[in-house]
């Protein structure tokens, strides 16, 4: 059997949407399968920074983050970087001034660091629990987006009023992509980079073709990934459901072992050449 790369959004996917933890189901079945001799790469819109190593211990064999504009690649035991593309600091400073006309949550995300806007206190729900989520993770978040040297890679907001988010985006717009991820909650990615196009370096990089990608995610920021591949999974647990309709395969729950389910299905438990 060929070799097969497969590549993975971390929440939600990898993670159990109940709790968060990683199922001993899916670090069975990812170890099985690079055992086998297939690839096995994390994609996710999280930059380096923010993917916590309790991930990197299951054993993957590179990761794509934040969307496509960071890669790194398992060389010799570690992690390799091999692509990465960030933004200036005067476009941070463009996108802060603009955002505190308005009433938003404002994280800035690197490959070193995640840095909200604390000039003035949060003011939505789910901007607090993340901020709340890397304090309990001992984050050091002391780096001043206003410092000379401080830049990032992309971003997201929370939002109370839609027209806010309007409003701002007269200027995101310029240099980003808005992805919906739901509700009140907005990530931006710059032009011309996605999960999609991470794959499309890796395979170049392992000399693969298209036709042996398999792509596994469960949000809509994992679209450009799962319609660009030839083969991919949506979750049970996939929000919105409309997923569904575009993938080769639903697999269970993530919390129900879905990643297994689903590294079954693909026959990727047999060995690879």
């Amino acid at each position: 059997m060929k070799r097969k790369i497969a590549f993975f959004d971390i929440d939600g996917t990898l993670t159990s949407e109940l709790d968060g933890s990683v199922p001993a189901s899916a670090e069975y079945a990812i170890k099985k399968s690079r055992e086998n001799g297939h690839l096995m790469f994390i994609n996710t819109g999280r930059c380096m920074q923010n993917v916590e190593p309790r991930f990197l211990e299951i054993g993957f064999d590179g990761i794509i983050s934040g969307c496509g504009t960071n890669i790194y690649c398992l060389e010799n035991g570690k992690f390799t970087e091999k692509f990465y593309v960030g933004q200036t600091h005067d476009t941070a400073m463009e996108i802060l001034k603009h955002a505190r006309s308005f009433k938003l949550d404002l994280l800035f995300e690197s490959k070193r660091e995640v840095r909200f806007d604390t000039s003035r206190p949060l003011a939505t729900e789910g901007g607090k629990r993340q901020y709340d989520a890397f304090v309990r993770r001992n984050y050091d978040m002391s780096h001043s987006p206003e410092a000379s040297d401080f830049t990032f890679d992309k971003f997201v907001v929370w939002f109370s009023d839609i027209s806010d988010l309007d409003a701002f985006r007269s200027v995101s717009d310029k240099y980003f992509e808005c992805i919906d991820r739901g509700g009140c909650f907005r990530e931006f990615v710059p032009y011309g980079y996605s999960k999609a196009t991470g794959i499309q370096w890796v395979i170049d990089y392992y000399g693969l073709p298209i036709e042996a990608s398999y792509a596994f995610g469960d949000s809509s920021n994992d679209l450009p990934m799962l319609n660009y591949v030839k083969h991919s999974a949506a979750m049970g647990n996939s929000t919105p459901t409309s997923l569904f309709s575009q993938v080769s395969y639903v697999t269970a729950k993530a919390s129900e072992d879905g990643i297994k389910q689903a590294l079954e299905y693909f026959d990727f438990m047999h060995a690879g050449q």
